[in-house]
């Protein structure tokens, strides 16, 4: 029978009780070995399914963990999911992805809704806006599994994946310096993300080293729509203070960067270079010219969460998880939009 049987079914083909086959399903000490030989043998002839529905009810599990992600069109993301899901997969759960847009309100209705147990375990990345963290921190208090990556919230006591952002930040800038650079532009989305403060403590470090006093004006703090982005950079790139480097914090404004270096008379990269933090290693190698990429290892870090959670989910009597940042070294890949051949 190709689709398959359910429990009641395959106890009335036997003519036992469902507990009692499903006791024989589950290797039971109560049933005896001629009885789980007949009951397995017949499940596979009827192509018995079991529930996972009902087995989770049973063992109070959903055997699902969910991803919250501030947006689903990054590479980035994506590519973390990939490999939370790489690992969650062999061992039998799901993953239910929820996408908060950059909206801090959003973020507190899913993290309200999974407080309801829709989920065994949380794995997140905050909203650009996320400044208040009461919602965060009643999840914990909680006691669900929760880890952070990328943009963490460091006054929760629990497991953070990172990438060396400050390291990041000032090799980036030190490489622009490094190809004639002077005035140097750095491009966030938000300065209340973990990331942000790293990746420009980094970038403002590396400009006092190399003797060049950082200008606030060339702090350039954009939003989530594209077109705003990319006229806000145009000014940039056309007004009397125009930069001759930009470091970009995000992949979304290096793309946004250039649009906008096309709609002026300048070229990359000799009369502007740009570095970019970056996880689409194909787009980088395809924009013309080649982008110079800080590449975070993504899919790493989905994996090395999901491994975490799996561990705290699967094996008994597992300690909380640990109040601890684990670092995942990204590594500046030099392309065109850089060097002047």
């Amino acid at each position: 029978m190709s689709t398959g049987v359910n429990l009641k079914e395959l106890a009335a083909e036997l003519k036992l009780s469902p507990s009692t086959v499903s006791r024989a399903l589950n290797d039971s000490y109560e049933i005896s070995e001629a009885t789980k030989k007949k009951v397995i043998s017949m499940a596979e002839k009827l192509n018995y399914q079991p529930n996972p529905f009902a087995r989770s009810l049973r063992e109070n599990k959903s055997k699902t963990i969910a991803v919250v992600i501030p947006e689903r069109m990054s590479n980035f993301f994506s590519k973390v999911v990939d490999g939370i899901e790489e690992v969650t997969q062999e061992h039998g759960y799901h993953l239910l992805v929820y996408c908060t847009h950059e909206d801090v309100d959003r973020e507190k209705k899913i993290v309200n809704l999974l407080m309801n147990g829709r989920a065994d375990a949380i794995v997140m990345s905050v909203s650009s806006q996320t400044s208040d963290i009461s919602h965060l921190t009643r999840l914990h208090e909680r006691g669900f599994p929760l880890v952070f990556f990328d943009r963490i919230c460091p006054a929760i006591p629990t497991t953070k994946f990172i990438t060396n952002d400050y390291e990041s930040g000032f090799e980036g800038t030190k490489h622009l310096i490094q190809q004639g650079c002077r005035k140097i532009a750095f491009l966030m989305l938000s300065k209340e993300l973990s990331i942000t403060k790293e990746r420009h403590r980094g970038y403002l470090d590396a400009l006092r080293q190399a003797g060049l006093s950082p200008e606030p004006q060339l702090n350039i703090t954009c939003c989530q729509e594209e077109e705003e982005n990319i006229e806000s950079i145009r000014k940039l790139l056309t007004g009397p203070n125009r930069p001759d480097g930009i470091l970009s914090s995000v992949e979304k404004l290096a793309l946004a960067t250039y649009h906008a270096v096309k709609r002026t008379d300048l070229k990359i990269p000799n009369d502007l270079k740009i570095i970019s933090f970056f996880s689409n290693l194909s787009i980088a190698s395809l924009l013309n010219p080649s982008l110079t990429t800080i590449t975070q290892p993504a899919f790493s870090i989905g994996e090395e969460c999901a491994k975490l959670l799996i561990k705290k989910l699967t094996k008994p009597r597992q300690p909380d998880l640990p109040n601890q940042v684990i670092t995942i070294p990204s590594h500046i890949t030099i392309r065109s939009s850089t060097i002047v051949l």
